[in-house]
């Protein structure tokens, strides 16, 4: 049989249109040619390189943060050491924490040194600087043992804690400010000028210093046998925790921090952390 014009155009067609399903088939099976396989992997790796560059970095700079910090801390420690020998009238040469205590030695050739991993670096480094703020609360706590031996003669609570202002609420029920209900207030509450002097009733050793919910800058001490004080709303604190302030000593500038509608001190006096009226050591007399 002759095979004219018109049954060749068929022909090539139907090849071309069989030739392109196959290689469509091909294509979306997943058959791609063995160098776009390698560009592939060459991509994933570079991504995974990329990702443990980017996981070194940050613990590099986490390391460094941490070896701030400690730093900062050593710094505290000095001052607080220095202190403490300059009250204990130990020499110069017998204590001194700018330079490094002699060591020495021999060899212990058993031990041979070990490379860490930046992971180990942080864990040895967390476990030092717990180590340090724990050194750093007990040479607080005998500064404050060191320099409050007078405590005890003037830690008689009496007094206002404020130079200039008036007694503006009282302890116990009252129309809350910001509610309008009936809220018990476990304080009173002296106003005054915004940055006059807010002070200590009594000698003590100050045991929180800073924001506390409801109080906004807050000021507690300790006085011993069991009373504490709090002085909040406070604009600036003037002391910090493990100060000794003494009787009259000023340890805030008053403000409107934390749940205040004006400039005022909110006072409390707490007997074994439970607050009392302190109305009657406002008015008694001084000894």
């Amino acid at each position: 049989m002759k095979l004219n014009k018109f049954h060749w155009l068929s022909a090539l067609g139907v090849f071309a249109i069989i030739s392109g399903f196959i290689v469509y088939l091909i294509m979306s099976s997943g058959a791609t040619p063995v160098n776009g396989t390698f560009a592939e992997a060459r991509v994933n790796a570079n991504s995974e390189s990329s990702e443990q560059a980017d996981s070194s970095k940050q613990q590099v700079i986490a390391l460094t943060m941490k070896l701030a910090e400690l730093q900062s801390q050593v710094l505290r420690l000095n001052a607080l050491g220095d202190r403490l020998a300059e009250e204990a009238k130990i020499p110069e040469n017998e204590f001194n924490l700018t330079e490094l205590p002699p060591q020495g030695g021999p060899i212990n050739q058993t031990q041979s040194s070990q490379k860490k991993t930046l992971a180990e670096l942080l864990l040895a480094i967390e476990e030092l600087e717990n180590s340090i703020s724990i050194e750093e609360k007990q040479l607080n706590l005998l500064e404050s043992l060191t320099l409050g031996h007078h405590i005890e003669n003037t830690s008689y609570l009496s007094g206002r804690p404020i130079k200039k202002g008036w007694l503006s609420s009282y302890f116990g029920t009252r129309k809350d400010p910001f509610t309008g209900r009936p809220a018990m207030h476990k304080g009173v509450d002296f106003a005054g000028k915004e940055g006059a002097e807010v002070i200590a009733t009594a000698a003590g050793v100050v045991t929180w210093s800073g924001d506390r919910y409801g109080y906004g800058q807050l000021v507690e001490i300790d006085h011993g046998k069991g009373f504490k004080t709090r002085y909040g709303h406070n604009k600036k604190l003037l002391v910090q925790v493990g100060d000794v302030v003494n009787k009259g000593q000023a340890i805030a500038r008053m403000g409107s921090t934390g749940r205040s509608t004006g400039p005022h001190v909110h006072y409390e006096i707490l007997r074994n952390n439970t607050q009392i009226n302190p109305i009657k050591y406002v008015y008694r007399k001084a000894k």
